[in-house]
């Protein structure tokens, strides 16, 4: 019951979010990636979660270089389909499904070419967010760019600032 009075006051707080996590989930992750990318090189998350009615939300982090040693060892996030197999296991084997990626920038958090022509999740409707400065904190929100898969390599720009309220990190997060 607790959890349906949380989501019902999240919805009336933050109507227009497609996705959610608690800040302390966040900033564990933010902590994470800017551990395992050494502020070197890029470093990545699958955040897995359950969805329903085009709301999502993190509830779990399953790092890229858990499901492959060798992730990070050209300097940019690289999955092959073993890793893959490793994550839709463990989705199936938690009842959770992926909710978004996020990995990091060097710079600012922008879609390269390469972000843009290999989605993680190549299905619509997919969260991509990309974090600025390889996650070091503080992380501003601002910064951070946030992308929906549309299909066939388009994406809609969901970043806080074209589009607020699309994550929503709060009290009934």
């Amino acid at each position: 019951m607790t959890f349906s009075i949380k989501a019902t006051i999240r919805a009336l707080v933050a109507p227009e979010h497609r996705l959610s996590c608690s800040p302390a989930f966040w900033n564990e992750v933010m902590g994470e990636l800017d551990r395992r990318g050494e502020r070197q090189h890029e470093a990545g998350v699958f955040l897995l979660g359950p969805a329903s009615e085009g709301r999502r939300v993190a509830t779990r982090a399953i790092y890229y270089d858990d499901l492959s040693p060798h992730a990070y060892a050209t300097g940019v996030c690289v999955l092959y389909a073993d890793a893959f197999a490793k994550l839709w296991s463990i989705c199936r084997e938690s009842g959770l499904t992926v909710v978004a990626d996020i990995h990091t920038h060097g710079g600012a958090a922008f879609q390269s070419i390469a972000d843009k022509n290999n989605p993680m999740v190549a299905r619509a409707g997919h969260i991509a967010i990309i974090v600025p400065n390889m996650a070091a904190a503080p992380v501003p929100m601002q910064q951070v760019g946030i992308y929906e898969y549309r299909g066939n390599h388009q994406w809609f720009d969901r970043s806080p600032q074209v589009r607020r309220g699309f994550l929503y990190m709060g009290l009934w997060s």
